[in-house]
């Protein structure tokens, strides 16, 4: 504000030193103090315009300068074809055409042009033709082509597993940080919590330990939505604006993207399918951690994290046993094997 104030009234300054004068070469008579109005006005006019075009996504702001500039265009071909077919003198016919004429014309086209790109927008990526959103990258223009775009969410970048799986090579295309999941790592990161901080600290090492990798390419956005202000709405939007899938491992995101037709790779369902499967009858040998839920029951753990409840498992606490597995049961938080001491 403090800014906007500053710039107004050096505008009224100017205005007021130098405005009547150079308003006189304009045919315009004014005295000091009204030059100094009309500058101080038209810098506030300015001031406007600028923020409201801060608030609009690069992506529309392109689109609508592309169609005003297509349908000027328009305008003045349609307008020379006219006075060609009409008068045959399209050199005398150009010039000196009414003004209300080419107001009449440029209205036309540019309205229609800007309707028609606007409601074409949602089916055109521009992103995948032209880097235009915001990215940046060290690799050459040849490595973006013919990719898919990966959105990383906050979850998936503090939860850490998503490095090694970039490390194995299995994950082509160019991974995408919006600028507003940065934004909430650093704020994250920031937490006067502790374990909050140490969240937050470890997803910016992640993200410097894949930025320095040679398996993926990372590029940073800075496209926004101010409009709306949840992160997985804008992730959302994102993913429907340059097409793609969003990476998360959060649950609650997973279903609310598929319900609206946004693609989701969802990291724990990845996990457990890589997990070695186990059948009813087959023989395993754990140890038991700690008794389980039920007076008789004690807890084993694989080396990938599935707990294994072991039916009068509990007398065998720190000791290593054979069991039978009886069954599994798969949730979309993870897996939990039943069986019985052998």
């Amino acid at each position: 504000m403090i800014f906007y104030i500053l710039i107004t009234l050096l505008a009224a300054a100017a205005g007021y030193f130098a405005g009547a004068s150079q308003l006189a070469l304009l045919g315009l008579q004014a005295t000091a103090f009204a030059a100094a109005l009309i500058f101080a006005g038209t810098s506030v006019l300015g001031l406007l315009i600028a923020r409201l075009l801060s608030r609009v996504s690069r992506r529309k702001l392109f689109f609508f300068l592309v169609a005003v500039a297509g349908g000027k265009l328009l305008s003045f071909l349609f307008r020379l074809i006219l006075i060609t077919f009409l008068f045959g003198e399209a050199s005398s016919g150009i010039f000196k055409q009414p003004t209300a004429l080419i107001a009449l014309f440029d209205i036309f086209f540019i309205s229609g042009a800007v309707i028609y790109l606007l409601q074409l927008e949602d089916r055109i990526k521009p992103m995948q033709l032209l880097d235009f959103a915001g990215f940046s990258s060290g690799r050459p223009p040849e490595v973006h082509e013919a990719t898919t775009y990966k959105i990383l969410d906050t979850s998936v970048i503090i939860d850490g597993r998503i490095a090694d799986i970039v490390e194995t090579g299995f994950l082509d295309g160019i991974l995408v940080v919006p600028q507003f999941v940065l934004l909430e790592l650093q704020q994250i990161a920031d937490s006067s919590d502790p374990f909050k901080r140490g969240r937050g600290r470890r997803g910016l090492d992640i993200l410097n330990r894949m930025k320095r990798s040679d398996r993926c390419v990372i590029k940073i956005t800075d496209t926004d939505f101010p409009g709306i202000t949840e992160v997985d709405t804008r992730l959302i939007e994102l993913c429907k604006q340059i097409g793609g899938y969003i990476i998360t491992n959060d649950f609650n995101l997973n279903k609310v993207a598929e319900l609206q037709g946004v693609q989701i790779l969802n990291l724990n369902l990845l996990s457990n399918a890589l997990k070695p499967s186990v059948l009813p009858g087959e023989v395993m040998r754990v140890t038991i951690i700690k008794e389980g839920k039920d007076a008789r029951q004690g807890v084993a753990y694989l080396d990938d994290g599935t707990m294994i409840v072991v039916d009068n498992g509990r007398k065998f606490i720190n000791k290593k046993i054979n069991v039978v597995v009886t069954s599994v049961l798969q949730t979309p938080a993870g897996r939990m094997i039943f069986a019985e001491s052998n």
